[in-house]
């Protein structure tokens, strides 16, 4: 995060903003983004605040719907002594906040042929080796913001399951904050991508329709269609979009 701006200017403009007929003040909560006080809105997710209180997220802001694990964050609540983690675009804010981002978290990716490696434990012995490491202590799990069995998978893992370790780490955004609590420093969300990519070669089912939509594709079917979207400008694209039907 950077890019403050001065509290001055931000105090100013949000006092004549509720000063107009009709404008409705809003709530304000103080919370604690690295270190410095600052009021915004109650109602709030982090990522709303931390931009409220004059900060320019330049990093760990990706999707900014849960989808893509950029804005990892801890926190800690007052009275509270333990560390709090969840995604700064789905987390609300809550009254005296202590909260600082963790927009990467570093983890050894394993470099392997998958054509080379068969779909059982021999390929977590070979490729994540700190998986064997695990104590069982759950605090992946603990501190998986997308609610994930974090542990479950890693001994899934153990055991050589890789469809259970597919099944299990297959929603995880990679945001990384179970290896950052993780006492055995095992890399959990690139051992379930691994095992992920082993299924797909190995384990996965065929689909036959699958294959019918490849073969249109490659035979120019949707062609017409795309050429059509490329040419259309970004509002009607937009309201295109949004008018979707969508699960």
């Amino acid at each position: 995060m950077t890019g403050a701006k001065a509290e001055k200017t931000k105090n100013s403009s949000t006092s004549k903003a509720s000063d107009k007929p009709g404008v409705a003040k809003q709530k304000l909560i103080t919370i604690n983004i690295m270190g410095k006080p600052h009021k915004v809105p109650a109602d709030a997710t982090i990522m709303g605040a931390i931009e409220y209180a004059g900060h320019q997220i330049i990093r760990g802001a990706g999707c900014r719907e849960g989808y893509c694990g950029a804005c990892a964050t801890i926190y800690r609540l007052p009275g509270d002594y333990k560390i709090q983690t969840g995604l700064a675009c789905m987390t609300m804010v809550e009254e005296g906040m202590s909260l600082a981002q963790v927009p990467y978290v570093p983890g050894e990716k394993a470099i392997y042929d998958i054509e080379k490696l068969k779909p059982n434990v021999t390929a977590i012995q070979e490729m994540y080796p700190s998986v064997f490491r695990c104590v069982a202590c759950n605090t992946c799990t603990k501190s998986c913001p997308q609610g994930l069995q974090v542990m479950d998978y890693v001994q899934a893992a153990k055991r050589g399951d890789i469809a259970m370790v597919m099944d299990l780490s297959f929603d995880c955004v990679v945001c990384g904050l179970c290896m950052l609590r993780c006492p055995a420093e095992i890399t959990q969300p690139l051992v379930g991508i691994m095992a992920k990519r082993l299924y797909g070669r190995y384990l996965r089912k065929d689909s036959p329709e699958l294959a019918l939509r490849v073969k249109a594709v490659e035979e120019g079917a949707y062609n017409a269609e795309y050429a059509e979207l490329m040419s259309m400008k970004r509002e009607a694209l937009s309201k295109l979009y949004y008018a979707r039907d969508s699960e």
